[in-house]
C-alpha cells in the first residue's frame, strides 16, 4: 500500500465510507447524548439551569466582532452562579455555537473566553455529576470528550483566553484550542486524581502533546495546579501577562494574538493547521505526505496569486479566502 494512500485512511483527509455497524453505534450514542445534552435555542431569552429552575439569559453566548476585527468571533462563558462549570446546559449550548461556527467561512479565528471575573471554567458541575447514576455518569464524560474533540476539530485556529481558575475540564477545554493565553494570576491544573478519577475529556492525551510527558505525568499524579507565568515557562500557554484592573489581561492578548493571525490568508492557515495536527499523529514520511495534500490545496486558490502579487508590487496583500 503507498504511503499517500496510507495517509488518506488514517488522516480522514478524505471521506471513507463507514461501516454500517459503526454507522448504527454512531446513531445510538448522538441520541443518548442528545438527551444527556438538550438543544436550546439562542433565540430564547430563558433556558432551564442544572437544578430545574429558570436562567434570565443564556449560559453562553456567540459574539461577532466587526470593523477591523470581522473574522474574529468569541464564545463567551457566562454562566455565573456555577462559575462556568460543565452541566448539561451549559455543554450543550457550546457545542450548538462549535457546531454553528464549523463551515463558516468568515470565521477566521475563535477566542473562548469567560465573562465570570475570576474564572475561565471551573471544570466539572460536580453537583449535577452526583445526582447522575454511574453508566450515565459515563455517558456525560464521552459527551465531553466528543465536544473537546469538537473544539479540537475546528478548522480555523482557535485561542484560550484564560483569566481566572481553569482546573479539570476547563483545562481541558483550554487544551482542545489551539493556543491559549493566561494572566499571571490564573490557576490551572487537571485535578481529577483529588477526586478519584483521571482526566476524562482529552487531558490525559493533550497535555503530554503539549507539555511532554514526564511533566504530565507529574501534573495529572499530583494534581498540582499552576499559575500564568509557570504555565508558560511549561509550554502550556502560549503567552502570559500581567492581570489588570479590569481582570481581563488574557483576552486582550488573545485579541493581540488574534490580530497577528487575521491579516494572513486563512485558506492557508487552516491548511497549516491540518497538516500540523494531523501530522503529528503519523510517522514523518506520512506527515510529509500529508503536508504535500495540504500544498497542493493551496496552488489554485487566488489568495496564493494575491500573496505572490503583493509580493512582486511590495504592497499588503489583501487575502479574501478564495
Amino acid at each position: 500500500m503507498s504511503v499517500v494512500r496510507r495517509v488518506v485512511m488514517r488522516t480522514g483527509l478524505f471521506l471513507i465510507q463507514p461501516s454500517v455497524q459503526a454507522m448504527t453505534a454512531r446513531c445510538v450514542f448522538a441520541g443518548t447524548i442528545k438527551r444527556l445534552f438538550p438543544r436550546v435555542s439562542f433565540t430564547q431569552s430563558r433556558s432551564l439551569c442544572s437544578d430545574g429552575s429558570v436562567a434570565d439569559r443564556d449560559e453562553v453566548l456567540l459574539h461577532r466582532l466587526d470593523g477591523e476585527d470581522k473574522g474574529i468571533v468569541e464564545v463567551l462563558m457566562r454562566r455565573e452562579r456555577a462559575r462556568n462549570s460543565l452541566g448539561r446546559v451549559f455543554v450543550g449550548q457550546i457545542r450548538e455555537l462549535v457546531s454553528s461556527i464549523h463551515h463558516d467561512a468568515a470565521v477566521r479565528v475563535v477566542i473562548f473566553r469567560s465573562l465570570i471575573p475570576g474564572v475561565f471554567c471551573a471544570g466539572a458541575d460536580l453537583k449535577e455529576r452526583a445526582q447522575m447514576s454511574n453508566p450515565e455518569a459515563e455517558l456525560f464524560v464521552q459527551g465531553l470528550r466528543s465536544l473537546m474533540n469538537d473544539i479540537a476539530a475546528l478548522p480555523m485556529p482557535t485561542i484560550a483566553a484564560v483569566d481566572g481558575f481553569a482546573l479539570g475540564g476547563g483545562l481541558e477545554l483550554a487544551l482542545a484550542c489551539d493556543l491559549r493565553t493566561a494572566a499571571h494570576s490564573a490557576q490551572m491544573g487537571l485535578i481529577e486524581t483529588t477526586r478519584g478519577l483521571l482526566p476524562g475529556a482529552g487531558g490525559s492525551q493533550r497535555l503530554p502533546r503539549t507539555v511532554g510527558f514526564a511533566m504530565a505525568k507529574e501534573l495529572i499524579f499530583t494534581g498540582r495546579r499552576v499559575g500564568g507565568e509557570q504555565a508558560a515557562e511549561l509550554g502550556l500557554v502560549n503567552r502570559s501577562v500581567p492581570q489588570n484592573q479590569t481582570r481581563d489581561a488574557a483576552h486582550k492578548e488573545a485579541l493581540s494574538l488574534a490580530r497577528e493571525i487575521l491579516p494572513q490568508a486563512p485558506i492557508a492557515v487552516r491548511m497549516a493547521k491540518v497538516a500540523m495536527n494531523r501530522g503529528s499523529e503519523v510517522d514523518i514520511s506520512s506527515g510529509m505526505a500529508i503536508e504535500g495534500m495540504c500544498y497542493a490545496r493551496l496552488i489554485p486558490t487566488r489568495d496564493r496569486q494575491e500573496g505572490m502579487a503583493a509580493f512582486i508590487e511590495k504592497r499588503p496583500p489583501k487575502y479574501i479566502g478564495e
